[in-house]
């Protein structure tokens, strides 16, 4: 259907809607159950199946797989029927692709309710009410209000436009926004149809209202959609991968590498060892790719991948949690690591309730009755509240009060034209046709602005010329509301007889008019900001605001809330103009508070910050602020007050508007980094005991570990302590300290040494227990060296060893420095892991399955033997934590 080519009553009436009452809230549920939600179709998901064989694509997962069918190939070439370790290879292999697919599973599980928390909204008309539903659950026949920076949530037909521009280049390819009408196009040739960019009446989804305000119908939903017909192309999206993960990816290349050049020099070093007669022994030939093969199990930690992005979707859902919603994953890593926050001021900083409590003017039913008139806000008799932007809904109210409500001013003063609000001139105006036929332009705005524009002032005595003294007055009593922190709102008025404008551009309305007075409104702080501030100071991080508002008002409001100590610490977007690219990098750390600023500033104020090597977080709520916050470090968007544009380039959202969730999502994200550099800690460093105890096992001649007997303590025991450290608490003290810098490798900060020296103790640790229980048992070395004996006693004691040690370790790894006998909370998570890791430990000792494993039957003595041991690696670590700090401490 041709939408585009009818009157909109007929469009209207051929979707059974209606242009007033908009559709009713029973029928719009009939209409989704009937013909779905408001979505185009997903990319598909892989099945079950493949993604369970893509786990195991892995190089090492490989390795394993080909060790497993040589080691069958061999013993069915011997004669022999011994496949214990090609089926705990294969068992390990399958619960490692499972284990996979579910940790897979949960991390898109989260990620899926975060997009359903951050999902689209529309402002609909149902039952003649304004209400806001998820824009998928927008059907055919609802009535559609669109404002500036708005997303188009379905194909419109246009039936109400007021001066309404829209940005179409996701469609078109036309990046300059398209003025939209209401009326029924002119189609020269009736035979062609209206290509896409020319169809002024109509608006598609996946546009953007930049300008203006309209209502539309609803004539296409989901696939149905202009885009729908697209939407293939658009699902091809790419899994994003955040720094930290891209470190983690080139580490592993690393360690492959390693593990390549140390399984060719147990093969170069166990040739020359035998002489030429090496290859005619395939059972050494074979023995010794086993070595080769644990050592490589033993080098690369095949859950540190997983584990990472299970402790990032555990992150983001918890802060989700805290009103901070995360829509990419980097933003958790960047949120530790900055220290310049440039936060709007109203509504972030201040509760954003606003309420007039001040007036300058000479006629005050007049001055009210305009700021009413030029306000989208509307009272609510119902409920007796205004609904709509705060400061417009602030000043419906305060007409309210005096018995001036919108819909009576409304009905009395029909609007017949507009410049809306542009926050580049600082001014909204509206044409009402007044009662007694003549046609009032109400203009509303910045005291500064509107002043500049007014030839005449409204006085008791009637319209007298605007003078020089009017104006000192004037801008005496602005001073004296900004200087008690109000917001100030100017208003002016331009009668044009019974004749209307025919131009309602800014430029023919706003000039000549008749100053009506001032209305001051408070905007309290909200009260918990001034302790986020202090607590953002002391955490090394900046916070400047950034605001509209007259820089007097700004000034009292950052002086209350700590921001700034004194009012040369402010500067105004005029200011800023005079000022080189130089000047201002030069001086931009002097200034705390940015007043009348324009959208542009606020990206010369990022870009600028940013020349100079600070990690900015940037707020914005308007579409000309979605500029700054995709070019700050962090962009905040505002879940209440934001636009749908400054939402989707946003990397973090605030479902309360709240500074405060700011500075909690900053802790949040320092806490998650740490946690994740413990686990990568953690398994790096049990990862290189494993290396150093085979690697010096097979030098000497001897088998201390098996393949198997690593595969289970890298997938099986290892992961459980590594998760439970996700769940970590913050470190006393972790909003004390300077942000990291954001260059830093996953090793900075002496953590490489930190792995190598305990990972030398724990490989130690192990290898003293192997010869313990060689000891106990009464076997001499040479009889394992010689093959007479195959150690089983010393390889049960070395493994019940190295799975508690790194068990015990995980305690350890609660704090880089400090001792874990001074931490002041407990981590649950990991006595449960501690547990679950005992208990799978002991099955494999103690139950049938020992044999699988080649494991020896020992008793409580060495048991006590190998768990002190164990346990040893806590006092151990301590003593080099004590030496650690002490030397950090001289440094500083």
């Amino acid at each position: 259907m041709k939408e585009y080519l009818q009157e909109s009553a007929q469009v209207i009436k051929d979707v059974a809607s209606d242009d007033t009452y908009g559709l009713a809230a029973d029928e719009a549920a009939a209409r989704l159950e009937k013909n779905g939600p408001n979505k185009l179709k997903e990319a598909k998901k892989d099945p079950l199946w493949k993604r369970f064989f893509a786990q195991m694509a892995d190089p090492m997962i490989i390795m394993l797989i080909v060790a497993a069918v040589i080691s069958a190939l061999t013993s069915m070439a011997q004669g022999e029927a011994d496949f214990a370790d090609v089926i705990i290879i294969c068992f390990v292999v399958v619960v490692n692709a499972v284990l996979g697919v579910v940790q897979e599973s949960k991390a898109e599980e989260a990620l899926a309710a975060l997009q359903e928390m951050s999902a689209a909204q529309s402002k609909v008309v149902r039952d003649g009410e304004v209400v806001t539903v998820p824009s998928s659950e927008l059907v055919v026949g609802d009535l559609v209000i669109l404002e500036a920076g708005d997303s188009v949530p379905a194909d419109c037909r246009i039936i109400e436009s007021a001066s309404m521009k829209i940005e179409e280049a996701a469609l078109t390819g036309e990046s300059v926004p398209v003025n939209k009408i209401a009326t029924v196009l002119d189609v020269l040739d009736e035979g062609k149809d209206v290509p896409l960019g020319d169809r002024k009446n109509m608006c598609y989804m996946g546009s953007t209202v930049v300008y203006g305000r309209g209502r539309a119908v609803v004539v296409a939903t989901g696939m149905d959609t202009e885009m729908g017909k697209i939407a293939d192309a658009l699902t091809r999206a790419e899994d994003e991968e955040t720094p930290l993960q891209k470190k983690l990816d080139e580490l592993s290349k690393i360690l492959s590498i390693i593990c390549i050049v140390i399984c060719a020099l147990v093969f170069v070093v166990t040739w020359l060892k035998h002489g030429m007669g090496f290859f005619d022994n395939m059972t050494l030939v074979l023995n010794t790719f086993m070595v080769a093969v644990s050592l490589a199990v033993a080098a690369i930690p095949e859950g540190l991948a997983a584990v990472v992005t299970i402790v990032l979707s555990i992150g983001v859902t918890k802060m989700s949690q805290h009103n901070a919603i995360i829509r990419k994953l980097s933003a958790v890593e960047t949120l530790g690591c900055t220290q310049v926050i440039c936060s709007d001021k109203t509504g972030t900083l201040t509760q954003n309730k606003m309420t007039v409590v001040r007036h300058f003017t000479e006629d005050q039913d007049r001055l009210v009755r305009c700021m009413a008139l030029c306000s989208d806000a509307k009272w609510d008799s119902a409920h007796e509240i205004a609904v709509g932007e705060p400061t417009e809904a602030a000043l419906v109210a305060d007409a309210a009060k005096l018995g001036f409500t919108s819909g009576d001013l409304d009905s009395a003063n029909p609007r017949v034209g507009e410049a809306p609000f542009d926050s580049g001139r600082k001014m909204m105006s509206v044409v009402n046709k007044a009662p007694d036929g003549n046609y009032i332009q109400h203009t509303k705005g910045g005291p500064d602005v509107i002043l500049a524009r007014c030839t005449m002032v409204h006085t008791a005595n009637g319209d007298v010329p605007m003078t020089d003294e009017w104006r000192q007055r004037i801008m005496e009593a602005n001073k004296a509301m900004a200087d008690d922190a109000l917001r100030v709102m100017a208003a002016a008025r331009v009668n044009y007889g019974n004749t209307a404008p025919t131009d309602f551009s800014p430029e023919a309305l706003e000039h000549d008019m008749t100053f009506l007075g001032l209305c001051g409104m408070i905007d309290p702080v909200r009260p918990e900001v001034k302790q986020a501030v202090a607590e953002a100071h002391s955490a090394g991080m900046r916070v400047v605001m950034i605001t509209g508002d007259h820089i007097d008002t700004a000034v009292a409001i950052a002086k209350e809330l700590g921001i700034i100590v004194d009012r040369s610490q402010a500067i105004t977007g005029a200011e800023l103009d005079r000022m080189s690219d130089e000047e201002f990098a030069k001086n931009i750390s002097k200034y705390g508070v940015y007043a009348r600023v324009q959208p542009e500033h606020k990206t010369r104020i990022v870009d600028t910050w940013k020349k100079l090597g600070k990690v900015v977080a940037m707020t914005g709520d308007g579409v000309n602020d979605a500029p700054s916050i995709k070019r700050a470090d962090i962009g905040v968007g505002m879940g209440i007050t934001g636009t749908d544009v400054t939402k989707n380039v946003a990397d973090m959202v605030l479902a309360d508007d709240n500074f405060a969730t700011i500075i909690n999502a900053c802790e949040e994200g320092r806490r998650i980094y740490d946690n994740i550099r413990k686990s990568i800690a953690f398994l790096l460093s049990s990862n290189l005991a494993e290396v150093i105890a085979v690697f010096v096992a097979s030098l000497i001649g001897f088998t201390i570990l098996e393949p198997t007997h690593l595969l289970w303590l890298n997938l099986i025991t290892d992961c459980f302590p590594a998760l439970a450290m996700a769940m970590e608490e913050a470190e006393p003290g972790i909003m004390k300290r300077e942000p990291r810098n954001a260059d830093d490798g996953i090793f900075a900060n002496g953590m490489g040494l930190d792995c190598l020296i305990q990972g030398i103790f724990i490989g130690t640790l192990t290898l003293i227990s192997y010869f313990i229980g060689l000891n106990i048992e009464g076997v001499p070395l040479a009889s394992v060296l010689s093959g007479a004996d195959k150690g089983l006693d010393g390889m049960t004691m070395a493994f019940l060893t190295l799975s508690m040690v790194e068990m015990f370790h995980s305690f350890n790894m609660r704090s880089r420095r400090q001792s874990i006998f001074k931490l002041p909370t407990q981590n649950k998570w990991l006595w449960f892991a501690f547990a679950g890791s005992l208990v799978l430990t002991f099955v494999v000792i103690e139950t049938p399955l020992a044999q699988a494993f080649d494991f020896a039957e020992i008793n409580a003595f060495e048991y006590g033997i190998a768990m002190l041991l164990a346990a040893a690696i806590i006092p151990l670590v301590e003593i080099y934590k004590a030496i650690m700090r002490a030397v950090e401490k001289g440094r500083n």
